[in-house]
């Protein structure tokens, strides 16, 4: 039974499923239920949800003609002609902002990425600035951004009230995460590499900070005197900074420590990647994050290579500690827009805010377009 109107969805769902039963019962989240593990928490006292997938509007940006002149290439370029995908979310002025990454046809790497900016006075229809806000250059970081370009950011707001941006340079060979600060969401200084150092050359990626909900801003937050990002896209690991500038890893045995794995024969069987900033809750830090499936060994369910998204709970005195994590992903690829495109049957989750009441989760359908997917209420 699929819902286009979100009253009608939790009148129903709450008509007829126990709370905490409908959460992962409604076939509108598309969840799997081929298998039990203990629970630690009730996961209705910790998950955040259940999304709607706003199936009458979505997707909700697609590619277009907007030009620009390259800096690299000093000529004028279609830059977001081929895909739009994978946002940040921020609010601002009382309007949603994404940052998306945007894909043109030229670049040798399938296109080169840049990250365009678009706003919404009601989290759901959005207009597009005409350039893109941030892109390779002519400076220090052209040998790591030229010319896959920069991809998948994530944003937090700081303490001073400065923008944070974690993002991934693409040379076309090797994958950086990399960190830009901003006041604005329009001028960004670089900061380039998030790990210096044995690991300045490690593939990297997809970097979550952990932040606190404030009114309708995610701030970032200390916990025991640090700041902390979760990031990897094979692994989870996690990295600890005193100024969200200069990051540290945690190392076990000298490498990277993993702190989330995948799990043979689920639906993160084969790698496992940050959703949008970690957000502290009075359960623990809550990781919305990103599952594909193997090819073999995964979850029966669901095709191979498809791309869904779980939660995880960590421990809000020891963010390296998993308390719980959720046996059933709560997002996957349904509709033909996320099933066919770029990348086949791809749901990745990258942006979150609080706006007007409620939670508004951005994700890249098939590496092509975006969609929404909305809470009833904040709770």
């Amino acid at each position: 039974m699929i819902y286009r109107n979100l009253s009608a969805y939790f009148r129903f769902s709450r008509a007829h499923y126990p709370p905490l039963v409908f959460f992962i019962a409604v076939a509108v989240i598309g969840c799997s239920g081929s298998k039990q593990v203990e629970s630690h928490i009730d996961p209705g006292e910790w998950q955040l949800g259940p999304f709607v997938k706003i199936d009458s509007l979505n997707p909700i940006l697609l590619p277009g003609k907007l030009t620009f002149v390259c800096p690299v290439l000093d000529e004028e370029v279609a830059w977001e002609e081929k895909d739009v995908f994978n946002p940040a979310a921020v609010v601002m002025d009382g309007k949603v902002i994404l940052l998306f990454r945007a894909e043109d046809l030229i670049g040798s790497n399938n296109g080169t990425s840049r990250i365009g900016l678009a706003t919404s006075g009601d989290g759901l229809r959005f207009e597009k600035f005409p350039e893109p806000v941030f892109y390779p250059e002519n400076d220090s970081l052209k040998q790591l951004e030229w010319d896959g370009g920069v991809e998948d950011p994530r944003i937090v707001k700081g303490p001073d009230g400065q923008y944070f941006m974690t993002y991934t340079s693409y040379d076309g060979t090797t994958a950086r995460l990399m960190l830009a600060m901003s006041a604005d969401l329009h001028k960004w200084d670089k900061y380039g590499r998030v790990l210096i150092g044995d690991f300045a050359d490690t593939w990297s990626k997809s970097g979550a900070i952990v932040a606190r909900q404030v009114g309708e801003e995610i701030i970032a937050e200390k916990i025991n005197g640090y700041y902390w990002m979760y990031f990897g896209d094979t692994d989870l690991f996690l990295a600890k900074s005193l100024d969200l500038v200069n990051w540290e890893p945690l190392l076990e045995d000298g490498e990277l420590k993993s702190v989330l794995k995948p799990r043979p024969g689920y639906f993160d069987s084969r790698l496992v990647e940050p959703g949008p900033y970690a957000l502290i809750r009075d359960a623990g830090i809550l990781l919305l994050y990103n599952g594909m499936n193997l090819d073999e060994g995964g979850d029966p369910n669901l095709s191979p290579g498809t791309y869904s998204a779980g939660q995880a709970l960590f421990d809000l005195t020891a963010p390296d500690k998993v308390i719980d994590r959720s046996e059933a992903y709560f997002l996957t690829p349904e509709e033909d827009y996320e099933i066919n495109g770029q990348i086949n049957r791809v749901c990745f989750i990258e942006g979150m805010v609080p706006y007007q009441g409620r939670w508004y989760l951005y994700y890249g359908t098939a590496d092509s377009k975006i969609a929404v997917a909305v809470t009833e209420d904040l709770q």
